[in-house]
């Protein structure tokens, strides 16, 4: 086998994997992070109880977690797309998601609200940083513009958790 020949196969691996588990993994991970903001700050912001907002967040991690499994693995067989299979892409996917709603959940199960607070936003923080690098690292997107991109949609979610929270 010639060095262009493992090239080409090298590179075929790497576009394979990005297609079949980073792509699946990162749309879950954005999911999960960003999604469950808005239940866990409304319910943290509505009702000043640690445990009630972990259990909601628990719940909003979960139930993103099984339903994004279902729509990546029912969304195609991946024959067309080259995308692998959907089993393994829901796994990633559904697994991906539970793990992005729950970094942020588990803050809760302190006590004391403002100190789950201060600890939720720093791994909101944090989240949303991995995030940016992974499609700076995977999809070329330049740092700056991804962690913008990401800040904004994760900011305008977390926004909207907290003025329904205060609504009551």
């Amino acid at each position: 086998m010639s060095s262009i020949d493992i090239t080409k196969e090298s590179s075929h691996t790497e576009h394979r994997f990005i297609l079949q588990v980073v792509q699946p993994g990162l749309a879950g991970l954005m999911d999960g992070s960003v999604s469950t903001l808005a239940p866990i700050f409304a319910t943290a912001f509505a009702t000043h109880d640690s445990f009630t907002t972990f259990i909601v967040g628990f719940a909003s991690a979960v139930g993103a977690g099984i339903s994004m499994a279902f729509s990546e693995g029912l969304s195609d067989d991946g024959a067309l797309t080259g995308r692998g299979h959907p089993f393994l892409r829901s796994i990633v996917t559904g697994g991906m998601t539970l793990i992005g709603g729950i970094g942020h959940t588990l803050p809760f199960l302190i006590p004391n609200m403002s100190v789950a607070l201060m600890i939720s936003y720093i791994v909101v923080g944090v989240e949303l940083i991995t995030i940016a690098l992974i499609r700076n690292r995977y999809f070329k997107t330049p740092h700056f513009k991804s962690i913008i991109q990401v800040v904004f949609g994760g900011a305008l979610v977390f926004i909207a958790g907290i003025l329904i929270g205060k609504m009551r």
